[in-house]
């Protein structure tokens, strides 16, 4: 595989975790029980996810960019994933009022929108 085809790879997945991770908020604050509506739901960002990591990472190494003091953008896009994982985590938690849904939904979108920005602008590399 070729590098622009392991990047078009890695964007694709990206523009497919966003989307579903927006689905499955949406749906939640509006009270839709996706879970046992669509069960689908439950596991394909888990896939999409996997591809997405291991592309990231394929892309990684194949660019020799590490995280570090040569590339403190990828460093921060980094800590803004674990960010995102654990405010998405939150956001999508069964049963939770969404008052409290929302600051998280909207702490892992800003999250989201951070890692783009970075990925675009490689700010501070």
């Amino acid at each position: 595989m070729s590098y622009l085809a392991l990047r078009h790879l890695h964007l694709t997945c990206v523009v497919v975790s966003v989307t579903l991770f927006v689905l499955r908020g949406g749906l939640g604050l509006w009270g839709v029980d996706w879970r046992r509506r669509w069960p689908v739901l439950r596991w394909l960002p888990h896939a999409n996810d996997s591809v997405l990591m291991a592309a990231g990472v394929g892309l990684m190494v194949w660019s020799a960019q590490y995280p570090g003091a040569q590339h403190p953008w990828l460093a921060a896009k980094l800590v803004l994933l674990l960010v995102y994982i654990v405010a998405g985590k939150q956001a999508l938690r069964a049963g939770m009022p969404a008052k409290h849904q929302t600051p998280w939904f909207a702490l892992a979108l800003v999250c989201v929108g951070s890692m783009v920005t970075l990925a675009l602008t490689r700010w501070g590399g």
